[in-house]
């Protein structure tokens, strides 16, 4: 009952917190195998299940198979479902959301964990009923989230709902979400709303009929605005959200072209992963068939859609429909061009300067965090990984095959006459054939542009995945190769299916399977040695999915590199990463389907890693015990190789799970062996596993003896070698469990030795779990070996006094019990095992207990001894898999298999194939266990109960109290399915009556049916069933009279015992079902095993250990659904009770495990938490102690119990108060415990909202009732309506009285003067909280929280202002909003507000701009006009228009606009009184002008004040006025801060006054302000006087601050801007500043006027005001941006996006507006640079003021929003720029000129100035006269490159080469040498051709380049030639950084070797040539040097150290 209730105050979760408690206590059964057993229970299973041939039931099919009893028929649990939803609808119905609808939510949840499927037609209807409960306005926030999480799991398959069975409407979403998301500026109290709306958008978009594309792009895009970055983002994100992803083609190209225009990061993220998302779901064509736009019925409709036609006759319209297919899957060339630039931009890579990335986040700093509360987009790198997978197919010709291990792409002809080398023309000679180039037809990387386009990328990047070389970008690059081969091996087995609609043409091939692995191989073992964490994990998965998809390209490569780093000794961190590489490919190792030569490298890996198990290194030694973990679960360790051998005649088609791979042609040399040569190899491989085996226990048992000396927990070391000996031991039961018979003998021998020869007292605990390990594979062996040792070991110790010292407290144990605790260590290994072995040694182990238990004094003696005693009860009483070998037990048993097991490696089975055999305690074994109690239990209980009658209560009874409750508590822990518990129908209403659920009827308290669940008593008469339970209540009624005698004493020496106790307590209430086999851990351990165990995503077949854990996770879910509900009667509250009183005990030790107890209890017992509130409660009064005071505190501070009392308003009154009672005691601990428990619950405390009850959804009743007729279609009277609706009503009651009593109470204490202010404040919150939306605010309430306005601590003032704006809003709220919906939503109706029709989108744009620069107020009219209404919120109309425009009337000339509501009227009074006192005034503004840190005004002063004068107009005028005269008047910065906020507060609420009152108010306030700004505004009050003007113009039609605007304005107008002083200038531009910010868009009218003012002064004086010209420009720049499409209307827009061509600038981003300018700047700086001051004087120079001017101008634009428009700016100039950059006496000049050049590359320019940019820099580099200039450039070129490679075509390509080749003949050695590194970095991504060619010019120039004499004329001349020829060299070297191509070692060994002594410059640039080769090279040396010969070798080593290093 409570199971299932408690989810409306605590989290599923904690469900399972008491069953993961107390671990140590028990074995795990979770990792219980046993040896192999035919099955003795075939379950039974019932018709409806076993014919039915519905997929889902076929899986339930395998659900009920794989257990040993039979399940409930199909018929049976839909008779429950159709209960469960009919007490749903009913809920609805009665509007009982919580608890009622919160019940059975959860029950229907717990229903789904039964795997039975539910009927397609109640899926539909209830998937339709959550969601209009969802946007049901006024629903509570948990509601919507159980229901979202509802709709979650029912349409999470795709296959069982589409939008063919259901649709629904999407503007209820959007309306809450739109209202929802940005906050006002009183509004300061927000929840997750925003998130839960986006996050069902995003659940049933698919739902959306795809015909409401057209109104949604109607009703989204006219609110974009490029000038507000939030709305382009809130926008862009109703977008994506929204929009039907079926049917992109008609919005698509609008949405990219958008994109283009948008400088921001969060814009990109979400754009990508919307993309990723259509790449996937189209590469099916037949889901965006035009057809299905009719067949889908369009019957959802909320009100208010509309279903607009638009005309699409440009889209094809083909009878057949082939899809969206473009250039490169469904994008365009250009499309895909600018994505894979974004995935550059996504690496952060930092080139130069950290800004070359993207500017991006700095332009996304201008959003507001509202925006955070939306759902986070998918990471940008999964996006772009899954847009390029999807993108592949065969699009283009395929490259010839090449042998690169990075494959590069087109390679292009050539065909030209070489030249002769004349002197000087070098660089001609070197790039004469490039002109001579003629392109053919482009080819690609395996015939796929996509591909092609990564393979570019990974070549373009492969530098920085060395670890020399790695940051943060290592982690992303690795990441996207990571999820690129994941999602190419996901589509590639889908497309492998027989479903699948891919077309075959559009497939993924071999050939690009092999070229993806070989493309990004080399970068991938490069990384695999990083440092990083990160980036190790992130490439270990993904050489796991490279080694399946081509296992033969990564298996030697990786063997390579393992064997020489496990042989030898390496650094420890090659050797770590080694071994987790053999661990992502270990696939390839042991699967012979994934790689047949692969398992013959096994045993020599095995071997090598023994030294792996190292106590001194843990890391490696669990990377090791992973690695052997991994491979022995599928694998059969068994010699076979002195066998006969018989298998030459297997085949690949006689071997199961061998694939022959159709493609084998590579261009890497493999001699393959046949699969019977490898066969014969493996099977001579396995003569060697006894050998190993025995070496790896004999490791292991070097480990145990090594660990240090346990402490007095038992545990050896700390938790490092806890986990390492866990990790080992669990290494070792998997290699047990696969052991042969031969060698399972031997390790049981050799285990068996050592266990019996030695005692180890260091090593007890890792003893026990390696025996432990052999007893789970055979445990009839282990108890047949183990048991007579353990038996005369542990009797002769007991004989000879071990364990006779009486302790009961933990302590390190003594010498003389070391052999008896490692005899108990080793007897529970064994006795881990299968009952039936078990009662072979019945009478013994009997006799053995008997004696442990009366012999037993020492507390580890008798712990160990009970636990021994709780794992032989488990063992006989469970139910579990009895084996968890790698085959079914049939195919084991097997001699074939057992004689050629190495076939069957790596076996997958299918679920149906599953066969398990199950331990199910039979007769016997329930006897026995029924035996232990009555001969061991039942004894113990009886001397318990004696011990509590003594008298005497000294160490020996405290002794003999400990250890018999410690053999009982261990023995019921061991019975947690032994038999069933029922609950009889009085204790059933005893609970219903005493419920946590307060306020409900019992009908809608849910309760379950019990289930089988394998329990092994199920019926009550059965006299075995009797005994237990009857037993069982005897112990439960023990321990409460135990509680109750030993709560009276209070001797420290009674915790011992107290300690026992509660654990004994949490046995009795707590180990039942699932407690031992959890449901929650099961399902953790088989997420996790389906996460190690996946290949590929979609995976249907798994290892047999994966379905096992699926079967025991199935089992447990039984066993849990029979654990929700426990039994709750009078003995069970008793034994509560105790716990809650045990809680508040005197000693912290007992406190803490008490309180752990009961927040496990709290998730299992319903009724717990009322019935322990008033006891803690108690314990809080005066008077009480110390301690009991603290344990009561610590206990409501339990989440589960505080949270619940703060969240139930009935019971929060008592909870408050008593809190609020606490100051009583002022001890610090108290305090401080007090302190914790309110912070904790404060924010629980909920403001009550009783909305929803008063909203009627008629879709939601339909839905209801629909659904309702459908599981109950004969209930035409339903009287659980009718008494849950009352029911319900009596609750709001309720809890309306408790909310009025809570706040009676609450303020009392709060007013109280000689409450603490710490408790004062705590008070003042919870009043805050509770003020109401739905309920006027009492009179009191409002006046406690005005007269805190003037509180001396500034806390209390805080949240009184803020309780102050949320009361005087809500008022607000209540008098405008027609209906409780708008209410809920907060959605007002302005009187003033009106809709104004718009004919034509521009013009009536550009009239309101006119009416807004006419400085005329608005005059009221019957006709709608600009000049006629006001028009704040101006984003609509940048892009384009709905039908009308929102705007509001001016207020009447006399009249009020407000009549506030007459039930506020008391409230609304008492505001009135207080504020018509001077004295307030007084007061308030005092604390205003206090001395504090803040420089500029602060909101919520001004939002309260505004609230005080809104509420009641200007009667209140006249006493503000005066302080507000005074407070100007005096300069100091406080006081002017202190009058500006009242000032801004008073003319913000006069906005909808009478015009009467509003020209008074200005009247009085235009001199004032006018004085202040113009005269008595000093510099420290400069960013007070700007804030507030920012206030003012914040959202407001520019026409309701006239006065302000044109003093702004005018004062601009008339200051002198190169005064002497700065200062001047500075006050006046601020101020102007905080006008053009605080107007946006709305600013358009004065740009051209202030820019006119202000472009004079861009070579101003004063340095501070050409930064504001600066400013000026870039924002003038971006609110001039506007989009030129032909009309200014939706339909209009998206047409002509998808048919205009690419270069037409549709979106306006070209930079225009500053042409003219620009121009007469390219002008002017040619005279300014003439005229330039030398030295010192040069940075007055109009040149380089200027040019700073510029530079900072052009930075602000490439960081902002618009960035693109830069480039049309920066091109004309950019020779100037360049000219900044070389200029040494003026450092900040040079300096933003090259930052500036830098952070131009980070940006992507429009399509069609790229080329201009690149012939610009060309030019630089060409034509500019100083060296300097061209040093510059060549690096600004590299980083453009790299930046924009996507984009770049291949002319422009082989212009870069010209130019840097020509650059290589400079006169400058360090031009050339910039030119070579240059050149290096480009030829890593040129044409293959080009770099051959390229060479041999190189080599010709170098051979041909003769060295005269010094003396001669020539010399200089010809050594440059040469030093060019070796450049080009060694660039050739250089960008090939970790390959070796075919001419590389000739080049290398014969040019560069000939020239290494030549003259400086040149053998210093072969030197660094060589360096960074050996550098590169000597991680894949072994591989490498094959390439060489032995007398290139000999060569290269001279070259690189001068001797034969390499030799």
């Amino acid at each position: 009952m409570y199971g299932l209730a408690s989810r409306s105050a605590t989290s599923t979760l904690e469900l399972s917190s008491h069953y993961t408690s107390g671990t140590m206590t028990v074995p795990d059964i979770s990792k219980l195998t046993l040896g192999s057993r035919k099955p003795e229970y075939e379950p039974q299973l019932p018709e409806d299940i076993e014919d039915d041939p519905d997929r889902y039931m076929k899986k339930l099919k395998q659900y009920a198979l794989s257990l040993p009893y039979s399940i409930e028929p199909y018929a049976k649990m839909l008779q429950m479902l159709d209960f469960i939803l009919l007490r749903i609808t009913q809920c609805v119905e009665a509007k009982d959301y919580d608890p009622g609808l919160v019940q059975w939510d959860s029950m229907l949840s717990y229903w789904a964990t039964l795997k039975y499927p539910i009927p397609k037609e109640k899926r539909m209807l209830l998937t339709k009923l959550y969601f209009e409960i969802c946007v049901t306005p006024g629903i509570s926030n948990s509601v919507i989230a159980i229901c979202a999480d509802g709709l979650s799991n029912l349409t999470r398959s795709k296959k069982k709902l589409s939008v063919e069975d259901i649709r629904l409407p999407w503007r209820p979403l959007y309306d809450t979400l739109r209202k929802d998301l940005f906050l006002t500026r009183r509004q300061f109290e927000y929840s997750q709303l925003s998130w839960y709306m986006g996050h069902i958008a995003e659940i049933v978009r698919r739902f959306f009929h795809p015909a409401t594309v057209n109104e949604m792009l109607a009703t989204f895009v006219p609110v974009i605005n490029g000038t507000n970055l939030d709305s382009i983002l809130t926008s862009q994100y109703y977008l994506l959200t929204f929009l039907p992803l079926t049917h992109p083609q008609t919005y698509l190209p609008m949405l990219t072209r958008l994109w283009e225009s948008i400088n921001s990061y969060m814009f990109d993220e979400r754009m990508l992963e919307f993309l990723s998302t259509l790449a996937e779901m189209h590469v099916d064509p037949t889901i965006s068939d035009p057809a299905k736009l009719e067949s889908i019925p369009d019957d959802e409709r909320s009100e208010g859609e509309d279903r607009p036609r638009w005309v699409h006759d440009d889209l094809p319209a083909s009878p057949k429909w082939s899809g969206l297919y473009k250039d490169v899957g469904i994008f365009t060339e250009h499309e895909w061009n600018f994505i894979m630039c974004k995935c550059l931009t996504s690496m952060d890579i930092s080139l130069k300067d950290a800004g070359s990335l993207t500017t991006g986040p700095s332009a996304d700093t201008s959003s507001s965090f509202e925006l955070s509360r939306l759902p986070n987009a998918t990471w940008r790198i999964r996006s772009l990984a899954r847009i390029i997978v999807y993108s592949m197919a065969q699009d283009g010709i395929s490259t010839p095959a090449s042998d690169a291990p990075t494959p590069m792409y087109t390679p292009l002809t050539s065909g030209v006459n070489t030249p002769q080398i004349p002197y000087g023309f070098v660089g001609d000679y070197v790039t004469g054939f490039f002109r001579g180039w003629n392109p053919t037809q482009k080819t690609y990387l395996a015939g796929s542009k996509a591909l092609d386009s990564l393979a570019r990328l990974v070549a373009s990047t492969e530098h920085f995945f060395h670890p020399t070389n790695s940051g943060s970008w290592t982690a992303d690059l690795t990441a996207l190769l990571q999820f690129v081969v994941y999602e190419f091996n996901k589509r590639w087995h889908e497309e492998r299916q027989e479903d699948c609609k891919t077309p075959p043409n559009r497939r993924l091939t071999r050939e690009m399977r092999r070229e993806l692995v070989k493309s990004i191989r080399t970068v991938v073992l490069l990384a695999m040695f990083s440092q990083d964490s990160t980036t190790v994990s992130n490439v270990q998965s993904c050489l796991k999915s490279m080694c399946t998809m081509e296992p033969d390209l990564i298996f030697q490569p990786i063997i390579e590199r393992a064997i020489p780093s496990l042989e030898a000794l390496v650094e420890t961190q090659r050797t770590l990463s080694v071994i987790k590489a053999l661990s992502a490919i270990a696939p390839a190792i042991y699967s012979r389907e994934i790689y047949y030569p692969g398992a013959k490298h096994l045993i020599a890996i095995l071997q090598l890693l023994i030294p792996g198990i190292d106590l001194n290194d843990p890391t490696k030694t669990m990377c090791t015990t992973a690695f052997l973990s991994e491979v022995s679960q599928y694998v059969m360790f068994h010699d076979v190789a002195s066998l006969e051998n018989d298998v030459g005649d297997v085949g690949p088609s006689d071997a199961p799970g061998i694939t022959t791979r159709e493609d084998t042609s590579d261009t890497e040399e493999i001699d393959e062996l046949s699969p019977a040569d490898e066969d014969a190899l493996l099977r001579d491989s396995t003569g060697s596993f006894a050998t190993w085996i025995a070496s790896f226990i004999r490791r292991v048992i070097q480990l145990l003896e090594n660990l240090p000396d346990e402490g007095a927990n038992g545990a050896a070391g700390g938790a490092s070698e806890a986990l390492l000996v866990d990790a080992v031991t669990g290494a070792c039961s998997q290699i047990c469990v696969h052991l042969s018979d031969s060698l399972f003998d031997l390790v049981l021998d050799m285990i068996f030795d050592y266990a019996s020869t030695n005692v180890r007292s260091n090593a007890v605990r890792a003893i026990h779990q390696l025996v432990e390990c052999v007893a789970n594979a055979n445990p009839g062996k282990t108890m047949a070996k183990f048991f007579p040792f353990c038996e005369a070991s542990i009797r002769a110790e007991i004989e000879h006094g071990a364990s006779s010292v009486r302790t009961t407290s933990t302590s390190t144990s003594l010498l003389s019990d070391a052999t008896l605790h490692w005899s108990l260590a080793i007897l529970r290994g064994t006795v881990y095992n299968d009952g039936r072995v078990l009662l072979k040694y019945k009478e013994r182990f009997l006799s053995l207990l008997r004696l442990l238990q009366d012999k037993t004094f020492s507390k580890r003696g008798f712990s160990w001894s009970a636990k021994l005693l709780s794992s032989a009860l488990v063992t006989l009483t469970h139910t579990y898999p009895t084996e968890n070998k790698f085959v079914n037990p049939d195919l084991w048993d097997d001699p074939e298999f057992q004689r050629k097991h190495y076939l069957h490696w790596g076996k997958l089975y299918k679920p149906e194939d599953l066969k398990i055999t199950w331990h199910v305690p039979n007769a016997e074994e329930i006897d026995f266990a029924l035996e232990i109690f009555r001969e061991l239990v039942e004894p113990c209980l009886d001397k318990l109960s004696q011990l509590l009658s003594a008298e005497i209560r000294d160490a020996v009874w405290r002794n003999d109290f400990c250890r018999y409750l410690c053999f009982v508590r261990q023995a019921f822990s061991g019975i947690p399915t032994l038999y069933k518990e029922y609950i009889s129908p009085e204790v059933r209403r005893a609970m219903f009556d005493t419920s946590d659920i307060i306020h409900e009827i019992p009908e809608m308290i849910a309760s379950i049916d019990s289930l089988n669940a394998g329990f092994c008593l199920t019926d009550p008469t059965d006299e075995r069933y009797r005994y237990i339970t009857n037993l069982k209540r005897q112990f439960g009624e023990f321990l409460h009279q135990a509680s109750l005698t030993l709560r009276d004493q209070w001797e420290e020496n009674t915790v011992d015992a107290v300690q026992m106790l509660i654990s004994s307590i949490r046995v009795y209430l707590l180990e039942y079902g699932d407690s031992r086999d959890g449901y929650y851990v099961n399902a953790e351990q088989y997420s996790s095993e389906i996460g190690v165990a996946r290949y590929y995503g979609g995976q249907k077949v798994w290892p047999r250990a994966v379905l096992v854990r699926r079967a025991r996770f199935y089992h447990s879910a039984r066993l849990h659904w029979n654990s929700i509900e426990r039994a709750r009667g009078p003995l069970e509250d008793c034994l509560l009770d105790d716990v809650v009183e045990w809680c508040m005990w005197h000693y912290p030790t007992v406190r803490q495990s008490s309180q752990a107890l009961l927040e496990s209890l709290t998730s299992v017992y319903d009724g717990l938490r009322v019935r322990a509130l008033p006891k803690l409660y108690k314990a809080l009064e005066p008077g009480t102690e110390d301690d009991r005071m603290k344990g009561a505190l610590w206990t409501l501070n339990i989440s589960a119990i505080g949270r619940f009392a703060i969240t139930e308003p009935t019971l929060a009154t008592q909870f408050i108060i008593t809190l609020l009672g606490c100051h009583h005691n002022e001890k610090p601990s108290i305090q401080s415990c007090v302190a914790s428990v309110a912070e904790n619950t404060a924010s629980r405390l909920l403001e009550p909202c009783h909305l929803v009850f008063q909203v009627e959804n008629a879709a939601l009743a339909y839905a209801s009732q629909k659904l309702k007729r459908c599981v109950a279609p004969g209930l035409l009277e339903d009287p659980i309506v009718a008494k849950a609706r009352a029911k319900r009503v009596e609750r709001v009651s309720h809890i309306d009285n408790a909310t009025n009593e809570t706040i009676s109470a609450v303020l009392k204490v709060a007013s109280d003067a000689d409450t603490h202010w710490r408790y004062a404040i705590a008070a003042t919150r919870a009043l805050r909280s509770l003020i109401r939306r739905d309920l006027p605010i009492a009179r009191d309430h409002l006046q406690f929280f005005l007269e805190k306005l003037y509180d001396s601590n500034p806390s209390m003032r805080y949240y009184a202002q803020r309780a102050v704006m949320k009361a005087l809003r809500y008022i607000k709220l209540r008098t405008y909003c027609p209906d409780p919906a708008s209410l809920a939503l907060t959605n007002p109706s302005n009187p003033l507000k009106v809709e104004w029709p718009v004919n034509d989108c521009k013009t009536s744009t550009d009239e309101i701009f006119d009416a807004y620069f006419a400085k005329k107020p608005v005059t009221p009219s019957e006709h709608l006009s600009p000049n006629s209404l006001y028009f704040d919120d101006m984003l609509e109309g940048w892009l384009a228009c709905r039908e009308t425009r929102t705007a509001y009337r001016p207020p009447h000339r006399h009249a009020s606009t407000f009549q506030w509501e007459h039930e506020s009227k008391d409230a609304i009074a008492c505001v009135r009184e207080m504020a018509l006192n001077a004295d307030f005034w007084e007061k308030v503004s005092g604390y205003f002008a206090e001395e504090t840190q803040e420089s500029v005004v602060v909101q919520d002063h001004i939002s309260c004040v505004k609230s005080i004068f809104q509420l009641l107009g200007s009667e209140i005028c006249d006493v503000v006025k005066k302080k507000v005269e005074a407070l100007l008047a005096d300069p100091d910065k406080n006081k002017q801060r202190a009058a500006a906020e009242l000032l801004a507060g008073l003319l913000n609420g006069s906005k909808h006054w009478s015009m009467e009152e509003q020209e008074r108010v200005w009247d009085w306030a235009k001199p004032h302000a006018h004085k202040t700004l113009n005269h008595t505004m000093k510099t420290e009050t400069v960013a007070v006087w700007s804030t507030f003007l920012d206030y003012m113009f914040h959202r407001k039609d520019p026409r309701r601050v006239i006065p302000l605007v044109n003093h702004v304005m005018d004062l601009l107008g008339q200051m002198d801007l190169n005064g002497q002083s700065a200062i001047d200038s500075v006050k006046v531009l601020s101020l102007f500043r905080a006008f053009y910010t605080g107007m946006g868009w709305k600013f358009v009218p004065w740009t051209d006027s202030v820019l006119e003012r202000l472009w004079p002064e861009v070579n101003s004086e004063h340095d501070d005001v050409r930064a504001y010209v600066a400013e000026l420009m870039s924002v003038c720049g971006g609110i001039k941006w506007r989009p030129r499409p032909s009309s200014s209307d939706v339909e209009t827009l998206v047409r002509e996006c998808r048919t205009s061509h690419l270069d037409h600038d549709i979106m306006g981003i070209r930079g225009t507006y500053h042409t003219q300018r620009v121009a007469e700047l390219v002008e002017n700086l040619k005279r300014w640079r003439e005229e330039r001051l030398p030295g010192v004087r040069a940075f007055q120079s109009t040149y380089d003021r200027v040019g700073v001017t510029v530079c900072r101008w052009l930075y602000q634009s490439l960081h902002d929003t618009e960035a693109m428009s830069a480039f049309d700016y920066i091109l004309p100039l950019l020779p100037e720029i360049f000219r900044f950059t070389e200029i040494s006496d003026h450092e900040e000049l040079a300096r933003r000129a090259n930052v500036l050049l830098f952070r131009m590359c980070g940006v992507i320019p429009p399509r069609p100035l790229i080329s201009p940019l690149l012939e610009a820099i060309f030019a630089a580099i060409r034509s500019s006269p100083s060296w300097k200039v061209r040093l510059k450039a060549l690096p600004i070129l590299q980083v453009l490159y790299f930046r924009q490679l996507p984009l770049i075509n291949e002319d422009k390509v082989v212009d870069i080469l010209d130019v840097l080749c020509k650059c290589l003949d400079d006169d400058v050695v360090e031009v050339r040498e910039m030119a070579g590194t240059t050149l290096s970095g480009i030829l890593r991504l040129s044409p293959r051709r080009s770099v051959l060619k390229l060479k041999d010019r190189f080599v010709k120039l170098a051979s041909k380049s003769h060295l005269p004499n010094r003396d001669s004329p020539l010399y200089n001349l010809s050594l440059r030639q040469r030093h060019a020829a070796i450049i080009g060299i060694c660039a050739l070297i250089d960008s090939f950084p970790y390959t070796i191509e075919k001419w590389m070692p000739d080049l290398l060994t014969t040019v560069m070797l000939e020239h290494a002594h030549d003259p400086i410059p040149i053998s210093t640039t072969i030197h660094r040539c060589a360096s960074n080769f050996r550098k590169t090279h000597q991680d894949t040396w072994h591989e490498d040097s094959y390439r060489f010969t032995e007398d290139q070798l000999a060569a290269l080593s001279t070259l690189l150290t001068g001797s034969s290093y390499y030799a």
